[in-house]
């Protein structure tokens, strides 16, 4: 059920964007579902939110939209989201995550520009797989580790992926699989 009502919102918020003409593209969790779900559906983890990359720029047409489909702006220090009607927690709300630009101060490397993203056959669109390992692996927590390695287990990070990543990043994916052989010897 919870999973179900996760991918409504996306799905919701995301046709809305879409039919206003502003850019966005899905990130984080949602992201690494779809992707990993275009090569083992039962291999997927649930997530309680849904995150947004969009431009900076757009940011007041993205409050148009969504508070015109009844959702409700909430600024935190450094994060917009936005609180669902109908189910007003900050933990299942759309997190905005600005294009081509630095999440946290101390990231070297940028979010991806919107135009690193691509449609996939759930109907909205995520960032690519290359943008979306090297996000995970620049935030590192423990989550994008987990996420990596899903991603890592069903083959999608493959030799043109791994040769896309600065060293830095690099070495935290090597890392990650270090970690997985260990726990599998």
């Amino acid at each position: 059920m919870a999973v179900h009502r996760v991918e409504e919102r996306l799905k919701r918020v995301t046709a809305a964007l879409n039919a206003a003409g502003v850019p966005c593209a899905v990130v984080g969790g949602n992201a690494v579902a779809a992707w990993v779900g275009s090569v083992d559906p039962g291999a997927t983890r649930a997530t309680r939110n849904v995150d947004l990359l969009v431009r900076r720029l757009d940011a007041d047409r993205v409050t148009t939209v969504l508070e015109s489909i009844g959702f409700v702006r909430e600024n935190l220090r450094d994060i917009v989201l936005f609180l669902d009607p109908a189910e007003p927690s900050r933990k299942s709300s759309v997190h905005l995550v600005w294009a081509a630009d630095r999440i946290r101060p101390s990231y070297t490397v940028m979010s991806p520009d919107i135009t690193e993203a691509q449609a996939v056959s759930e109907g909205f669109t995520v960032v690519s797989l290359p943008a979306l390992v090297r996000m995970k692996l620049t935030s590192f927590r423990d989550i994008d580790r987990v996420h990596v390695a899903d991603m890592l287990s069903v083959g999608l990070i493959s030799p043109a992926v791994r040769a896309s990543l600065p060293a830095e990043l690099l070495a935290r994916l090597d890392e990650i699989i270090r970690s997985g052989e260990d726990e599998r010897n």
